[in-house]
């Protein structure tokens, strides 16, 4: 059975702010090689983007019997995150191991698997 799974990269925005055209670009092609990799290994991307910067995020909260909406990203911490997969596959296992490609210099890339109306 096919599971649906989403691929979070949270990532330092101030160091990519500080990259180079040609750094960015080396980045840029780990990701198609990431997404090279999963197709050749049997899984399936249903969607996926890279975000804008969380300084441009909008955070709605509920305060009182109303609602506040402030700028800025929802916590404030050194890493925010950067982009997303969505992958459809039947093995586990293997897509964590193609996932080590996003997970470099430090860098993480966490799969949660996605709920359906039966789990």
């Amino acid at each position: 059975m096919t599971t649906h799974y989403m691929i979070l990269l949270p990532g330092g925005e101030d160091a990519w702010k500080q990259m180079t055209a040609e750094q960015r670009e080396v980045a840029y092609q780990r990701h198609r090689d990431f997404a090279e990799q999963l197709t050749a290994r049997g899984h399936e991307i249903t969607g996926g983007a890279e975000l804008e910067h969380s300084e441009h995020a909008r955070v709605v909260r509920a305060e009182g019997d109303g609602h506040v909406v402030t700028q800025g990203p929802y916590t404030e911490t050194t890493e925010q995150l950067s982009g997303f997969y969505l992958v459809a596959t039947d093995d586990l296992d293997d897509l964590l191991d193609v996932c080590r490609l996003m997970a470099y210099d430090g860098g993480v890339a966490e799969v949660r698997r996605l709920l359906d109306e039966e789990s």
